[in-house]
């Protein structure tokens, strides 16, 4: 079992940036594919972006492609989104999230096991 914690979040302007972090305990870290969903007020969750076990492969929604960028650090297992040029549609609550991926480094959309609190991104005009 892993726990993930999500940080970070918080009010930016668009066009400017933020950071948001997803702490990992509990299971090795790098047993898991990991990924980032959001969830717009009145909207289904959604894949923003998501990492192979390994890191060596990534995939994102054509929405956020060239603006945010997924990264891993196993040594401290973290997870890690870093949102460039946000937009105001971009608003949400982010979830980080951890699949198993034993002998695969694929990259999910979907079929998550584990699930963090989630962390609130607001993107002001």
């Amino acid at each position: 079992q892993v726990q993930l914690v999500e940080s970070g979040g918080g009010l930016v302007q668009a066009w400017g940036s933020l950071r948001l972090f997803c702490a990992a305990s509990g299971r090795t870290f790098s047993s898991y594919a990991m990924g980032w969903f959001r969830q717009a007020p009145g909207k289904e969750r959604e894949f923003v972006a998501g990492i192979s076990r390994t890191g060596g492969s990534t995939r994102y929604v054509d929405s956020v492609k060239g603006r945010f960028t997924i990264s891993r650090d196993d040594a401290k297992s973290t997870l890690s989104l870093q949102m460039n040029s946000p937009k105001p549609d971009d608003t949400a609550v982010y979830y980080c999230a951890a699949k198993v991926s034993y002998g695969s480094d694929w990259v999910f959309t979907g079929g998550y096991e584990h699930w963090g609190q989630g962390t609130q991104v607001t993107v002001s005009s």
